[in-house]
This record gives C-alpha cells, structure tokens and sequence, in this order.
C-alpha cells in the first residue's frame, strides 16, 4: 500500500539558528521536506521563514514524532 503524502509529515523543533537568524527561529517547529540526499550527508531539508526549503545542519534540530492529525494541524496552521 502506498502511502500519503499526508501520512509522511515530519517537522523539527530549532534549537540552533546561529548564522541564519533572518530564516530560523529558535523554538519554532517548521516542516521537514523528505530529502534522502540531504539526510545522508546529516542534513534536513526544512521549509524556513522565507516560506522556500532549504537544507541546514541536521544538529540544529530535534525532529518531532507526533501523531499524524497533529502534523496535519501544525501544517493547516502554517498555510493561514
């Protein structure tokens, strides 16, 4: 069975914006953009503040594991 884009939401809570203050907030937990590459070289592709995805430093963040009608809330909430 194949599964949802839905089904795949992740996000990750900022623990470090040092050199990037403009595009991370620390404390705030933005959505992870599925990128195998950028995973394997300890990177996470996130979705920043400009509202583009860009690939930062995997340490500067805790990633999340909620329950997925939580990642669709948090999602439904960035887009209002």
């Amino acid at each position: 069975m194949k599964k949802s884009s839905a089904q795949t939401l992740q996000f990750a809570l900022c623990l470090d914006n040092a050199g990037y203050p403009a595009s991370l907030e620390v404390g705030k937990v933005y959505r992870v953009i599925p990128d195998a590459e950028a995973a394997a070289h300890g990177y996470l592709r996130i979705m920043d503040e400009s509202g583009e995805d860009y690939a930062f430093t995997a340490n500067r963040f805790h990633v999340l594991h909620l329950p997925l009608p939580v990642g669709q809330a948090l999602l439904s909430a960035s887009h209002t």
